[in-house]
């Protein structure tokens, strides 16, 4: 082959080409320092770099990235770490509870004192018309809140978002202050019993993007706890001291 015919083949190969052989064999340059430093390739500042510096520059970058995502879920697992532990609290609290009463007073001060939102609602379906709304617990008829909620009760987990202005009013009624924007998620235990759902005078606070996990963690317990001491209120508003047993919990 003359040395025409070979500049002219080296001259066939194509970006795709040079790209693939340099990735089949990594170790090219070992014992190249000499093409190293010969080979530059354009910098942000306008100066052309070597190959050396531009791969420090490179390495630099992503020790930054990396950096900067180790902060971000360091500050994350803190931000998790907290409301665990507010969860946990209310839920001890909700445990705790010896009735309706108390059980919709610590829903409301956790929710509004300890998560610092504006506004906690239960939904409890049931179609005892003597039932009284207290606090954060509201009984209503389930035939009317699935005229008012629709589609929101279909699913099984938190939904969040603005809603529309007769769905927030229909959450959290009697309110001076209007809420904006809410995270809803129904009630589930061997059927729909109800809804939970938080909420902020802030638009945009809850949007969908947002995680669950607790909020639905929350909805898990009050699911289950909640029928049987809806049913002992109704059978003459007993405490609830026996609430483990019934339940088939201890």
């Amino acid at each position: 082959m003359t040395e025409k015919t070979a500049q002219e083949k080296v001259g066939e190969l194509t970006r795709e080409q040079v790209e693939s052989y340099l990735r089949a064999h990594p170790d090219f340059f070992i014992d190249q320092d000499e093409l190293l430093r010969s080979l530059t390739v354009p910098h942000d500042s306008g100066r052309a770099i070597s190959l050396v510096e531009r791969q420090v520059h490179l390495f630099r970058e992503q020790r930054d990235t990396l950096r900067r995502e180790l902060v971000e879920l360091v500050s994350i697992a803190r931000h998790n770490d907290r409301l665990f532990e507010k969860s946990k609290r209310l839920l001890m609290q909700v445990i705790e509870a010896r009735n309706l009463q108390d059980m919709a007073a610590a829903i409301d001060d956790s929710i509004r004192g300890d998560f610092g939102l504006d506004a906690a609602s239960v939904l409890l379906f049931s179609d005892d018309q003597g039932l009284p709304s207290q606090g954060a617990l509201h009984v209503v008829n389930r035939a009317r809140a699935q005229s008012r909620l629709g589609t929101l009760l279909e699913g099984d987990r938190a939904v969040c978002g603005q809603f529309h202005e007769n769905e927030r009013e229909f959450l959290f009624p009697d309110r001076d202050e209007a809420i904006a924007s809410v995270a809803l998620v129904p009630l589930r235990h061997e059927g729909l019993v109800g809804v939970f759902a938080v909420g902020s005078c802030q638009t945009g606070y809850f949007d969908q993007s947002m995680g669950s996990l607790f909020l639905s963690y929350i909805s898990d317990t009050l699911s289950r706890l909640l029928p049987p001491m809806l049913k002992r209120h109704t059978a003459g508003g007993a405490p609830v001291s026996s609430l483990t047993a019934e339940t088939g919990q201890g």
